[in-house]
């Protein structure tokens, strides 16, 4: 199965397995990034082992999208981003949703206890 394949067709799970493994640790980290004019909020994981990154991002236009990151044979970085359906975004915790909005309103990035944001 292809990157973009598992990204278009298993969202939910990636969404799961990200969230479960930010919420799984002590603190949770939310950044804030920008490009250009674009600007977000974001919450990863990192697989260094598999040179993978998953993450979800919130920007200014209340738009949520997961991103799949990774690097080829060639050492070259790739971005997979797919746009969070309405049902998507509500399997993320209501707290941490107004968390993100937060960090890419404020500009500001933020980490506290993930007992903060459990559900």
């Amino acid at each position: 199965m292809t990157f973009e394949a598992l990204v278009q067709n298993h969202s939910a799970e990636l969404i799961e397995r990200l969230l479960t493994e930010v919420l799984g640790n002590s603190h949770v980290e939310i950044r804030f990034d920008y490009q250009y004019q674009d600007q977000w909020a974001v919450v990863s994981m990192h697989q260094y082992e598999e040179d993978k990154e998953l993450s979800i991002r919130l920007h200014l236009n209340k738009q949520f999208n997961l991103v799949f990151g990774y690097y080829d044979d060639e050492d070259e970085f790739f971005e997979i981003i797919k746009p969070l359906s309405a049902e998507e975004v509500e399997s993320i915790p209501e707290k941490l949703r107004i968390l993100m909005n937060k960090v890419v309103t404020d500009e500001q990035g933020i980490r506290l206890a993930s007992s903060l944001i459990s559900k």
